[in-house]
C-alpha cells in the first residue's frame, strides 16, 4: 500500500514511521523541514494529569503516555540519533492562598481517582527543588510524567522511517481529490508544487495547516493556529530535576542545561513572529518561580502554531466526506503526548481497517470532515 502523509511534525514523522514499519511504501511531504513547524517550539511535556482536565482528552493522554517506554525503546532501536526522555516526574507550586486552594482541589481529585501524587508544603517543595524562589507555598508532585526532546525524537522518528524505506520530499500541498461516493474508484491525488502524487491512502497531519489544503475545508475551519512562544536558555547546570509548573509558566530542564520556559497562548493567527511582550511575560514568570535563571544566558525564542479544535480534542479517523483520507491533527497542546497513540490509531485504520474504540472521541465527522 502507498501512503502520502502531509506534514513533517511529530505526529506524521510518528506516523510515517509506524506505517513503514508495518510494511507501507509511505512519503511524507511537507514545504518545511522535518519538525519546523509547532514541533520545534514544544517543550515536549508528557503531563496528562495537568494539561489534559476534560476526562476525553485525559483518557486519550493515559493511553498513549502508557505507550511511551515501548515506543521511544523502538525508536532508538531504529535509529542512532540521541534525544533526552525522562519519567522524573512534574512539580506543580502554589504561591500565595488562591494558587494553594486550587492545587489542593486538583490534589483531591487525584486522590479520589487513585493517581499517585504527593503533596508538600513549602519546606518540603524547596527540598525537591531548591533552586525555587521565596515565593512558594506548596507543592504537588505527580511522579508519573515528565517530558521528551520533541526536535529530537522528530529527528529520530524520521530517521527510523527512512530506515525502513520511507521517503521524505519538500514540497508544497496545493490541493487534492479522491472518491466521494461508492461507484468511485478509490485513491486519492495529491497536487503539490512539484506534480501530482497518486496514493491509495492520505493522512493529514499538517497541523494548525489542515485546514489550508484545497478540497478538505468545512467552514468555519475546525482547525484554529494558537500561537505558542517558548524561550530557550542556557544554564552552567541544570536549575531543576524534573518540570516545575507554577501559575504562569512553566521550566522544563534539560540534563545538557537548556532551560525551555513556556509557553504563551495567543490567539494571532498565523503569524509566526516572536514579540516582546510574550518574551517579557516568560523571562518575569521564570524569574519569580526559579531566580537562578537569570543567570543563565538567552538562547533564543521559538514561536509555534499549535492546532486547536473547538472541543480541544484532537481529530483522528477516516474522513467522513473523502474515501481515502485519514485525519491525524488538531492536537492542539499535545500533539507530543498523543503521538504514539494517535500512530498506533492510525496504522491500524490504514493497514487493517481496526478502528479502535478511541476514535470515537476523535472521529473527523463531528466537524463535517
Amino acid at each position: 500500500m502507498k501512503v502520502v502523509v502531509i506534514g513533517a511534525g511529530v505526529i506524521g514523522c510518528a506516523v510515517a514511521y509506524e506505517l513503514a514499519a508495518r510494511g507501507a511504501q509511505v512519503q511524507v511531504v511537507d514545504p518545511r523541514p522535518i519538525a519546523g513547524g509547532a514541533t520545534h517550539a514544544s517543550a515536549g511535556m508528557l503531563a496528562p494529569y495537568s494539561e489534559g482536565h476534560d476526562p476525553a482528552l485525559m483518557r486519550l493522554g493515559l493511553a498513549s503516555l502508557a505507550l511511551y517506554d515501548d515506543f521511544v525503546a523502538r525508536v532508538r532501536h531504529d535509529s542512532p540519533r540521541t534525544f533526552d526522555y525522562e519519567r522524573s516526574g512534574t512539580l506543580q507550586v502554589a504561591a500565595g492562598e488562591i494558587e494553594q486552594e486550587h492545587l489542593a482541589e486538583q490534589a483531591r481529585t487525584l486522590a479520589a481517582a487513585n493517581v499517585a501524587h504527593r503533596w508538600v508544603d513549602r519546606r518540603g517543595a524547596h527540598d525537591l527543588e531548591p533552586a525555587l524562589g521565596d515565593g512558594i507555598d506548596a507543592g504537588l508532585l505527580l511522579p508519573d510524567q515528565g517530558y521528551i526532546n520533541a526536535p529530537g525524537l522528530t529527528m529520530a522518528l524520521a530517521d527510523a522511517a527512512e530506515r525502513r524505506g520511507a521517503r521524505f520530499t519538500t514540497v508544497r500541498v496545493s490541493g487534492l481529490s479522491s472518491g466521494s461516493g461508492p461507484e468511485k474508484a478509490s485513491g486519492v491525488r495529491i497536487n503539490t508544487s512539484d506534480g501530482a502524487i497518486d496514493a491509495d491512502t492520505l493522512v493529514l497531519a499538517a497541523g494548525s495547516w489542515s485546514s489550508a489544503i484545497a478540497g478538505v475545508t468545512t467552514w468555519p475551519a475546525p482547525v484554529k493556529p494558537i500561537r505558542g512562544q517558548l524561550v530557550h536558555l542556557r544554564a552552567p547546570a541544570r536549575l531543576a530535576s524534573r518540570i516545575v509548573w507554577g501559575g504562569s509558566c512553566y521550566v522544563v530542564p534539560w540534563s545538557d542545561g537548556t532551560v525551555l520556559v513556556g509557553a504563551t497562548v495567543e490567539d494571532a493567527g498565523f503569524d509566526e513572529h516572536p514579540t516582546a511582550q510574550g518574551v517579557r511575560h516568560l523571562l518575569d514568570a521564570v524569574h519569580a518561580l526559579l531566580p537562578a535563571a537569570d543567570a543563565a544566558t538567552f538562547g533564543e525564542v521559538r514561536v509555534g502554531l499549535r492546532p486547536k479544535t473547538p472541543d480541544e480534542l484532537p481529530i483522528i479517523g477516516s474522513s467522513s466526506t473523502m474515501r481515502g483520507v485519514v485525519h491525524a491533527t488538531g492536537h492542539y497542546r499535545n500533539g507530543i503526548l498523543l503521538t504514539p497513540l494517535t500512530a498506533v490509531l492510525v496504522a491500524d485504520l490504514v493497514l487493517d481497517r481496526r478502528e479502535d474504540e478511541a476514535l470515537e472521541l476523535t472521529k473527523p465527522a463531528r466537524f463535517g470532515l
